[in-house]
């Protein structure tokens, strides 16, 4: 086995310092620039972390994925999903929330950490109904820092390149997988779309 780094010290000696700007683009509220780049956003993936773990939750919406309420403060309406309800449940166990922001075609990539709260607040929720759709609670998310990630992940990737998903595995086959057949197949597969679409919000 590879020998393992256990101290910070020894992480600091092999990769040095970061340059002057990965510190210098650090913001602590929302700035002109860095809000044009969020609110342009319609995904992000928000990471929490529990008692039980932690978690990267994938979050859309056919417009911005978050709201601005104030130049510290974003709200993000929680739209139907499994009902899992994990990051929600780490939120409610320790606030620690880091969101990372996404727009098909670029290669930066913006991220916040902050602090997050669930809010049930009627007059909160009726903030983003929407052609009789209502989020049943509001993340409410108060910005620690915000920067953007350097982008040579995304251009390594090459994410927005062709679609390479043919011969992957569906959802259906993962269920009956993990069910021993007794959920998912072919027949979820195929009710899936129609499902979806009735159920996506």
């Amino acid at each position: 086995m590879t020998e393992w780094v256990e101290d910070i010290a020894t992480l600091e000696a092999i990769y040095g310092t970061p340059g002057a700007a990965s510190i210098r683009k650090v913001a602590h509220r929302m700035t002109p620039l860095y809000r044009q780049w969020i609110m342009a956003s319609r995904f992000c993936v928000l990471s929490t972390v529990g008692p039980e773990g932690t978690d990267g939750s994938p979050r859309g919406d056919d417009g911005r994925v978050v709201t601005e309420l104030d130049d510290q403060t974003l709200l993000m309406p929680d739209w139907r999903g499994n009902n899992r309800m994990d990051s929600l449940r780490n939120i409610v166990t320790d606030d620690r929330v880091s969101l990372m922001f996404m727009v098909p075609g670029s290669t930066n990539v913006v991220r916040i950490n902050g602090r997050a709260r669930i809010s049930v607040d009627a007059a909160l929720c009726d903030r983003f109904e929407d052609r009789g759709r209502r989020p049943r609670s509001v993340i409410v998310i108060r910005i620690g820092e915000i920067y953007s990630q350097c982008a040579r992940a995304v251009m390594r990737a090459g994410l927005w390149g062709p679609d390479e998903s043919a011969g992957l595995p569906s959802m259906g086959d993962i269920l009956a997988e993990q069910t021993d057949g007794e959920v998912g197949g072919a027949a979820y597969d195929a009710a899936w779309p129609e499902r979806a679409a009735k159920s996506l919000w």
